[in-house]
């Protein structure tokens, strides 16, 4: 481990993909030992080793022990583990295979992203994920803007926050609301608006359509 402080990182995870139940007292014992060593680590290094983890069937009880050693916060500071097997948990009932992404969200901390260096597209997935499971919005409008395995992902981040079980009626829900379109454009209301207040008038009728359940026709939202 002094020779490559990154060995603490893949001891959790191959006991997260080859361990089994327990993990080796001694070589857990050097982990939290060492533990102040993963600072010497480029947070590309840290972000790869992670993204590996995370994408095991079930990473939970190695990430939790990674806590419990001190890892877990020189890697994703004021991350907790807590949620992470709910979430696996909750992923079976919906039958969703794993994606670290997912997982990386439910473990929290106030900036993942620039801690272990993520790509641009997969920092803005995270915003995405982090921001919509604590708004409000129905999985109607959640698959309809996020698409399907999106919206999907934050229900399953809302259930796990609230410990609650699978909800496969929102799940059926916000896939239909990923298969549809809004009827209306903006030369639609050109007629009667434009500029700043063009656009408001579009945002509105969006809004009553998605409030119908996505039922409400172009001529009923011209009405």
């Amino acid at each position: 481990m002094r020779e490559d402080y990154l060995r603490i990182l893949r001891f959790f995870r191959f006991h997260a993909w080859y361990g089994g139940d327990a993990l080796d007292a001694e070589g857990l014992a050097a982990c939290a030992e060492l533990a102040e060593g993963i600072r010497e680590l480029s947070r590309e290094r840290i972000g790869h080793e992670m993204r590996r983890l995370l994408a095991a069937p079930d990473p939970a009880p190695s990430v939790a022990a990674m806590e419990a050693a001190g890892v877990l916060m020189r890697v994703l500071p004021g991350s907790s583990s807590g949620r992470l097997a709910v979430m696996v948990h909750l992923e079976g009932e919906a039958g969703a295979t794993p994606v670290w992404l997912r997982r990386l969200a439910a473990l929290g901390g106030p900036d993942p992203a620039e801690a272990l260096r993520l790509s641009k597209s997969e920092a803005r997935g995270l915003a995405i994920l982090t921001e919509a499971q604590g708004a409000d919005t129905g999985p109607g409008e959640l698959g309809y803007r996020l698409g399907a395995e999106a919206a999907r992902d934050v229900l399953l981040l809302r259930s796990a926050l609230m410990v609650t079980p699978w909800d496969e009626e929102a799940a059926r829900t916000a896939r239909h609301g990923a298969g549809q379109s809004f009827p209306l454009r903006a030369a639609d209301l050109a007629d009667r608006h434009s500029g700043p207040a063009l656009g408001r008038a579009l945002k509105e009728a969006e809004a009553r359509w998605i409030a119908s359940g996505f039922t409400l026709g172009k001529e009923a939202l011209l009405r």
